[in-house]
């Protein structure tokens, strides 16, 4: 079931843009599973609906956030980091859906990163004015491992900078079904979303939903 779900990857409307060395965008690499995803974070948020987290500073944060996997990010007062229950809860949180996992090991492949295997999926949820500040993501244990990030719903304007957070920034339209995916070089450059812009999505409404995958736990731990 999940096989037939990538029959079309080949696809003539998809196209590489390379951002770097090491990072790249799989322009509608996800567009035809999109139905799928999109049913499977339905079935996610209800076991761990979406929050807006605060940050170390007690700041709320503008996106609303949930996980999937062994291990969740997590924003609190306490800092940032992984761990594998849901405060909220208490409980784990949900299993990564297959289909999650298989998509970001295709995507990280065809980036040329082999072998990935996630062990955490943070999921965005952006509203309009929702925006993420430029950061590194180096939460993670594994930093040989790859960032895959799957856009649906509403465009946004993906920023991505250089190794400082001073060096310049490309801004990168990004569209429903789109991926992108940075590791190696590329893996500790400074990224980010711009503020997302009012509209609506046949499949989502008034926002854009993000998946993130990552290596959170220590280099060959499952």
């Amino acid at each position: 079931m999940i096989d037939d779900l990538f029959c079309d990857l080949d696809s003539k409307d998809q196209r590489r843009e390379i951002l770097a060395d090491g990072a790249l965008v799989l322009h509608g690499f996800a567009r035809a599973q999109a139905p799928a995803l999109l049913a499977a974070i339905g079935e996610v948020a209800a076991a761990a609906p979406f929050r807006r987290m605060r940050t170390p500073g007690s700041l709320r944060m503008s996106v609303a956030m949930s996980n999937c996997g062994p291990l969740g990010w997590l924003s609190d007062r306490q800092g940032y980091r992984y761990a594998p229950l849901d405060p909220d809860s208490g409980k784990p949180w949900p299993t990564m859906p297959g289909l999650f996992g298989q998509l970001a090991q295709m995507a990280a492949t065809e980036a040329g990163f082999p072998g990935f295997a996630p062990d955490a999926c943070l999921i965005n949820r952006y509203e309009a004015g929702s925006k993420l500040s430029l950061h590194q993501d180096k939460d993670e244990a594994d930093l040989g491992a790859p960032i895959v990030s799957v856009s649906l719903g509403l465009p946004a304007v993906f920023l991505f900078g250089g190794l400082k957070r001073n060096e310049p920034t490309t801004r990168v339209p990004l569209v429903h079904g789109d991926v992108v995916v940075w590791g190696g070089p590329a893996r500790l450059r400074y990224h980010g979303v711009q503020a997302l812009k009012d509209g609506r999505w046949p499949e989502t409404g008034n926002c854009r939903l993000n998946l993130t995958f990552r290596k959170a736990g220590p280099p060959g731990d499952q």
